[in-house]
């Protein structure tokens, strides 16, 4: 049956379905969960393509059999209703092939992982099947192991209008909010977390503020269920995969340190970060292969979805991540000037800034009596202030800093500057007056007055710009 729930995809099913007229060979890629399975049945069940094909629309789950050859030209031989238990070669089914075919492999990554058992025997079926002259046949698999005159599409994620219809489709709800919205955005708009979080959320009969605070307590975890098809298992099934499971011990633990960082991880960096893992180039390719990841940009990054499930638990027992957060730490440590934003010393941060707020935004959290932590979060505002002012989620963590810490001040009078020059008005007025508490209790009276200075100078500034909104509100 095609799936209840389908949207977003109709550009994309009328392109296959065109195709499937030629009878030529389609591949469906991409990472678990993204709905190529809910593509393939819909195409299936296409009007032109029952019209077309008739009864000879096949669909065979590969990852229901053993992973081998004699097993494969079995399922296609009762596919084909030739009725050979045990058929020797391909050539013994072709008899049974008088009418066009439409046949789907479904999940055939399981057995088309060149790692696997009777690979090349197993591809070779498969690249034959591609190049019968009266099959249609459509791949969906996790791995871009697929016969060259098949149509490759990698399979997106869906727009936010379809991952919003998805969701209020299955929550049940006639009333829609604002609220689901930036969490659809989170999960990337992945339509299998999308399906998970909605069906969680009717089943617990939660309300969207409750499925809200949930989701900003819990993250990944809400999408755990107890079905097959929880994030999880779908996850589980690419790394337990034989491909994933010959690059060695260290795969895991890469994966999961590329998965701490909401970037992911620039090419260029991959050697300086991870040096101790020889085939880290490797992995990072088997992981692109099997949509674990993907390039973007120059970088190597990860599905938010995948990400909540594969970043370390511990980041302090990942070495990995520890390794890199020290060579982050060491790059925040070289002088910085206006002068310098165009060398590569200094203007990275420009491209890496999310990665490393977040870095920090963390281990302030987890080791808050870390003068090394403290000092690389100084660093860093520094570095943004030069070369990519914006606001920073850090001023929460510093403020929360006791008033005698050493790098309070520091981190904050970086702040203030940094807010000074985009304009940030109120904001740098609260904080001048913090500054003035804290050189206040230090007994610093040049400090003291420096600041008084700079709330009558900045007073002065809100004035004028409030009178400007007042006119502006006026228009």
């Amino acid at each position: 049956m095609p799936p209840k729930i389908f949207f977003g995809r109709e550009e994309l099913v009328g392109r296959i379905v065109d195709l499937a007229d030629d009878l030529i060979p389609i591949a469906l890629i991409g990472v678990g969960g993204i709905g190529k399975t809910s593509i393939a049945l819909t195409i299936l069940h296409h009007d032109r393509i029952k019209q077309r094909f008739g009864d000879n629309r096949l669909f065979i789950r590969c990852d229901r059999f053993p992973a081998s050859y004699a097993h494969l030209l079995s399922q296609l031989s009762r596919a084909f209703r030739a009725g050979i238990q045990n058929p020797e070669d391909l050539a013994s089914l072709r008899p049974f092939l008088s009418s066009k075919v439409f046949l789907v492999l479904d999940n055939a990554e399981s057995i088309l992982d060149p790692q696997g058992m009777d690979a090349q025997k197993i591809y070779a079926v498969v690249e034959e099947l591609s190049r019968f002259d009266n099959i249609c046949l459509c791949i969906t698999s996790r791995i871009s192991t697929v016969p060259p005159d098949c149509k490759r599409f990698d399979v997106p994620t869906l727009s936010k209008d379809a991952a919003g219809d998805t969701f209020y489709r299955i929550y049940n709800s006639g009333d829609k909010s604002d609220l689901v919205n930036p969490i659809l955005e989170q999960l990337n708009f992945h339509p299998l977390s999308i399906t998970l979080l909605a069906t969680v959320g009717h089943q617990n009969k939660w309300d969207i503020g409750r499925l809200t605070r949930e989701w900003e307590r819990q993250r990944g975890s809400v999408l755990q269920t107890e079905h097959n098809n929880s994030l999880a298992a779908t996850i589980e099934l690419s790394l337990t995969s034989p491909i994933f499971r010959k690059l060695g011990p260290d795969a895991r633990a890469l994966i999961s340190a590329l998965a701490f960082f909401p970037q992911g991880i620039d090419e260029d960096n991959i050697s300086q970060l991870f040096p101790t893992i020889p085939n880290r180039t490797k992995i990072f390719d088997t992981s692109c292969d099997l949509s674990l990841t993907h390039w973007s940009d120059g970088f190597v990054v990860m599905l938010t979805p995948l990400r909540d499930y594969l970043s370390p638990e511990d980041p302090d027992s990942s070495l990995l991540l520890c390794m890199a957060k020290e060579l982050y730490f060491t790059q925040m440590s070289v002088d910085v000037s206006p002068d310098k934003s165009d060398s590569w010393e200094t203007g990275w941060i420009k491209s890496e800034d999310a990665n490393v707020e977040h870095l920090l935004d963390v281990f302030t959290t987890i080791n808050p009596n870390s003068d090394s932590v403290w000092v690389a979060c100084h660093h860093f505002i520094r570095h943004l202030h030069l070369y990519k002012p914006r606001p920073t989620i850090l001023v929460s963590r510093i403020e929360g800093l006791p008033d005698d810490h050493p790098s309070k001040q520091q981190c904050l009078s970086e702040v203030l500057r940094m807010f000074c020059s985009i304009g940030y008005l109120p904001e740098s007025r609260w904080l001048l007056f913090r500054m003035l508490e804290l050189y206040g209790e230090q007994g610093d009276d040049l400090q003291v007055t420096r600041v008084l200075g700079h709330l009558s100078h900045g007073g002065r500034r809100l004035e004028v710009s409030g009178k400007r909104q007042q006119d502006l509100n006026k228009c």
